[in-house]
């Protein structure tokens, strides 16, 4: 079953009495769990991962490793499953990046980390690195 890509409700203040209404796509399913996942994932990616080092701030690669926002999979099928275990494994002989990729980029990140780096990914590969929406695993 696919997850419906999930974005923030729109959210408009009405009238001078500060009242809010929000208004949300019919076609839209809004998960807040996989909206912290992401969250989460980014704040790995940017952070304590050390994974924008060589991906990116943005996730659109460097000399040293590959773009992370097309739908171009080097190693992996690009599932959420195959890059949690791409990120726990490494990849020892890139075919294309400058530098092989250390299991879990080398930093002690936890299965939970790991599966939030996974997601945000994903979701980066899902949205074309578009970081205004929030995409959930397909």
């Amino acid at each position: 079953m696919r997850t419906v890509l999930v974005v923030a409700a729109a959210v408009a203040v009405l009238g001078a009495g500060g009242k809010m209404a929000a208004a949300a796509r019919a076609d839209v399913t809004v998960r807040p769990d996989t909206v912290v996942q992401d969250t989460l994932g980014k704040a790995i990616f940017s952070g304590k991962g050390t994974c924008f080092a060589c991906h990116g701030v943005d996730g659109k690669g460097t000399p040293l490793a590959p773009d992370l926002t097309d739908s171009t999979w080097l190693h992996i099928s690009g599932t959420v499953a195959s890059i949690d275990s791409l990120i726990k494994a490494g990849v020892a002989q890139p075919k294309e990046a400058a530098l092989p990729m250390l299991p879990r980029a080398g930093v002690t990140l936890t299965d939970a980390e790991v599966a939030a780096v996974a997601r945000y990914v994903h979701s980066l590969s899902q949205r074309g690195g578009q970081s205004e929406r929030l995409a959930g695993s397909r």
